[in-house]
C-alpha cells in the first residue's frame, strides 16, 4: 500500500490516502498551508503581489525550495526572463543544484536549459513524458523527487547581469514515510568542447551506488564533415572494463530515430526533428537558419539536441556505473573517427551517498560555439 501512496498514475488516482499536497512559489516560499498568494499588489491585497523572484544579482544563489520531508517533489514549473542587458546564453548561465537530506554536495549540477533538454543557451519545444518545454521557455519537469529528510532547491547567477524575473512552483507530497528501498533523483552536466579522437565521450562516469539509470540528454555541435551519428552508446555496469556489458548500434539508434532521421523533399535530403514520450529530437539549427539570429555569427556549426528516458527501460546496477558514446562518423569511404563539441546530461536513481561531482566548469567556458 506504501508503493501505491509514492506512485501517481491513472490508475491509482481513485485511491484516497493520507498524503498531503503542497506548493512552493515567491509568494508561498514555505508552502506553508493556507498561505498561498498573500502579497499584495495595487489591485489589492492577493492580487498577485509577488509572482517571482525579481532582479537575481550576478553572482548570487538563491533558494527555490527549503522543504522538511518526508516527501516526494511531483511537478516544478519554471520561467525566466529573456529581457537583460547581455541576454545571450542566459539558460546556460543559471546553475541548477539540488540536494537531499542534508548532503554536503548536491545531486543535481547542470545548467538550467541543459536539465530540460534546452541546450546551446537556446529554447526549443519539448513533449516529453518527464520533461515538457511550452512556449515560450515554459520548462517543466515531472520527474519523482524524493526525500526522506529534506529537499533543497537552488539556482546560481553565473550571468554577466542580472536576472529581472524568475518565475517558479514547485508541486510536492508530504508523506508519514516512504518505502525503505526508495533511492534519490541526481542529474550532472557534462561537455567536451572538441573530443578526442577515438575515445568515447563520457556521458558519466563515477557512479557509486545501487540504482537505475532513467535518461541521456546530449546536444550535439558537428565540427565535421559528413554523417556523425554512427556511434554507439556503451553502458559499464558493476565492474566492466574493456568491455560494456550493453552497447547499443548507433548515436540515431539510440534517440530510437534511423537512417540519419533524413527523409527526401522536393531531391533534398531533409533531417526531421520529432518528440515523443521517451525519445525525441526536438532541436536542430542549421548554418543558414542562424544567420540571423541572437548570436549575430554566420558561422555557428549545425547543433542539435536528443532525449532518450529509460522509463519503462530502466538500466539496474549494483555498484557502479559508467555510460559513454563514440563519435564514429560514416563517409563514402566508410567509417572514421570524429571529433566534435558534445555536451550532455545524465538522469538517474541511486542511493546515498553520491560520489562528489567535480565543480561545474565557469559560465563562459559552457558558452556554446
Amino acid at each position: 500500500m506504501m508503493q501505491d501512496m509514492f506512485l501517481n498514475s491513472l490508475s491509482t488516482l481513485p485511491l484516497t490516502n493520507n498524503v498531503k499536497s503542497r506548493a512552493i512559489t515567491a509568494e508561498n516560499p514555505k508552502g506553508e498551508k493556507g498561505a498561498g498568494g498573500k502579497a499584495a499588489s495595487h489591485l489589492g491585497p492577493s492580487r498577485k503581489g509577488s509572482p517571482c523572484l525579481r532582479d537575481v544579482q550576478p553572482g548570487e544563489t538563491v533558494t527555490l525550495c527549503d522543504i522538511e520531508g518526508p516527501g516526494v517533489i511531483q511537478h516544478i514549473w519554471m520561467t525566466v526572463t529573456d529581457q537583460t542587458d547581455k541576454n545571450f546564453f542566459v539558460l546556460r548561465d543559471l546553475v541548477l543544484r539540488m540536494y537531499w537530506d542534508d548532503e554536503e554536495h548536491p545531486s543535481v549540477v547542470t545548467p538550467l536549459g541543459d536539465f530540460f533538454c534546452n541546450g546551446f543557451g537556446r529554447g526549443c519545444q519539448v513533449n516529453s513524458l518527464p520533461i515538457a518545454v511550452n512556449p515560450t521557455r515554459g520548462f517543466n519537469s515531472y520527474f519523482a523527487m524524493p526525500f526522506h529528510k529534506k529537499a533543497k532547491i537552488t539556482i546560481e547567477n553565473q550571468h554577466e547581469g542580472p536576472i529581472p524575473a524568475l518565475f517558479y512552483q514547485i508541486d510536492y507530497a508530504l508523506h508519514d514515510e516512504l518505502p525503505k528501498n526508495t533511492a534519490y533523483f541526481h542529474a550532472k552536466w557534462n561537455r567536451q568542447k572538441i573530443t578526442n579522437k577515438a575515445e568515447d565521450y563520457v556521458i558519466i562516469d563515477g557512479i557509486k551506488g545501487k540504482g537505475q539509470y532513467i535518461g541521456t540528454y546530449i546536444g550535439l555541435a558537428t565540427l565535421e564533415r559528413y554523417w556523425w551519428g554512427e556511434g554507439e552508446v556503451k553502458m559499464y555496469l558493476d565492474g566492466d572494463t574493456d568491455y560494456p556489458t550493453i552497447c547499443g548500434t548507433g548515436l540515431e539508434d539510440y534517440f530510437g530515430g534511423a537512417w540519419s532521421f533524413a527523409s527526401q523533399e522536393n531531391g533534398r535530403t531533409v533531417e526531421n526533428t520529432y518528440c515523443t514520450p521517451y525519445l525525441g529530437y526536438p532541436y536542430y539549427s542549421r548554418h543558414d537558419e542562424m544567420v540571423h539570429n541572437p548570436y549575430h555569427n554566420d558561422d555557428v556549426p549545425p547543433m542539435r539536441g536528443f532525449y532518450r528516458w529509460h522509463i519503462l527501460d530502466p538500466i539496474r546496477f549494483e555498484e557502479e556505473l559508467k555510460v559513454t558514446v563514440q563519435q564514429i562518423g560514416v563517409y563514402k569511404n566508410g567509417l572514421f573517427e570524429r571529433q566534435d563539441d558534445v555536451c550532455s546530461v545524465a538522469y538517474w536513481y541511486q542511493t546515498e551517498p553520491h560520489h562528489p561531482f567535480e565543480p561545474i566548469v565557469d559560465a563562459k567556458k559552457r558558452w556554446p560555439r
